[in-house]
């Protein structure tokens, strides 16, 4: 039984890596993420794509925790950003394997893009590597 016992918490260690430990990865001083293109106020086709920028940190898939690196979110007409110390669902398109731009598509009118670095488990560098967010217009 103290084999199996070994054995169980050996296998659950890197569960409890996944789980959020209260501790936020920290973002290097002067991080920051920008949306290369679109430009802001830039009047974009139905179908375009979205060019992620990052200064000051690099780029690792999810999984990877690798200090002063993490992997790009994409907030898409947010009205507010996610919970800064969870990892973030759904309202984000996630990019975890690393991908610095994405072929996208949107109704026509006026939307808002923005970025959000996340951390080897999806969760926001402290200070929080977040772009500006932009305003396009899609015909």
């Amino acid at each position: 039984m103290k084999k199996l016992s070994k054995v169980l918490l050996v296998l659950m260690l890197p569960l409890a890596s996944l789980v959020h430990a209260g501790s936020l990865s920290s973002s290097p001083e002067g991080a920051k993420a920008y949306i290369i293109s679109p430009k802001n106020g830039e009047t974009v086709s139905n179908s375009f794509t979205v060019k992620f920028g990052l200064k000051n940190m690099g780029v690792a898939p999810a999984g990877m925790d690798k200090k002063a690196t993490g992997h790009h979110h994409l907030l898409i007409d947010g009205k507010n950003l996610p919970a800064l110390d969870k990892p973030m669902g759904k309202e984000v398109m996630h990019f975890g394997g690393g991908q610095t731009e994405k072929n996208i598509e949107l109704s026509p009118g006026e939307h808002t893009l923005q970025l959000i670095l996340g951390d080897h488990r999806h969760i926001p560098h402290n200070p929080a590597v977040v772009s500006e967010k932009i305003t396009i217009y899609v015909k």
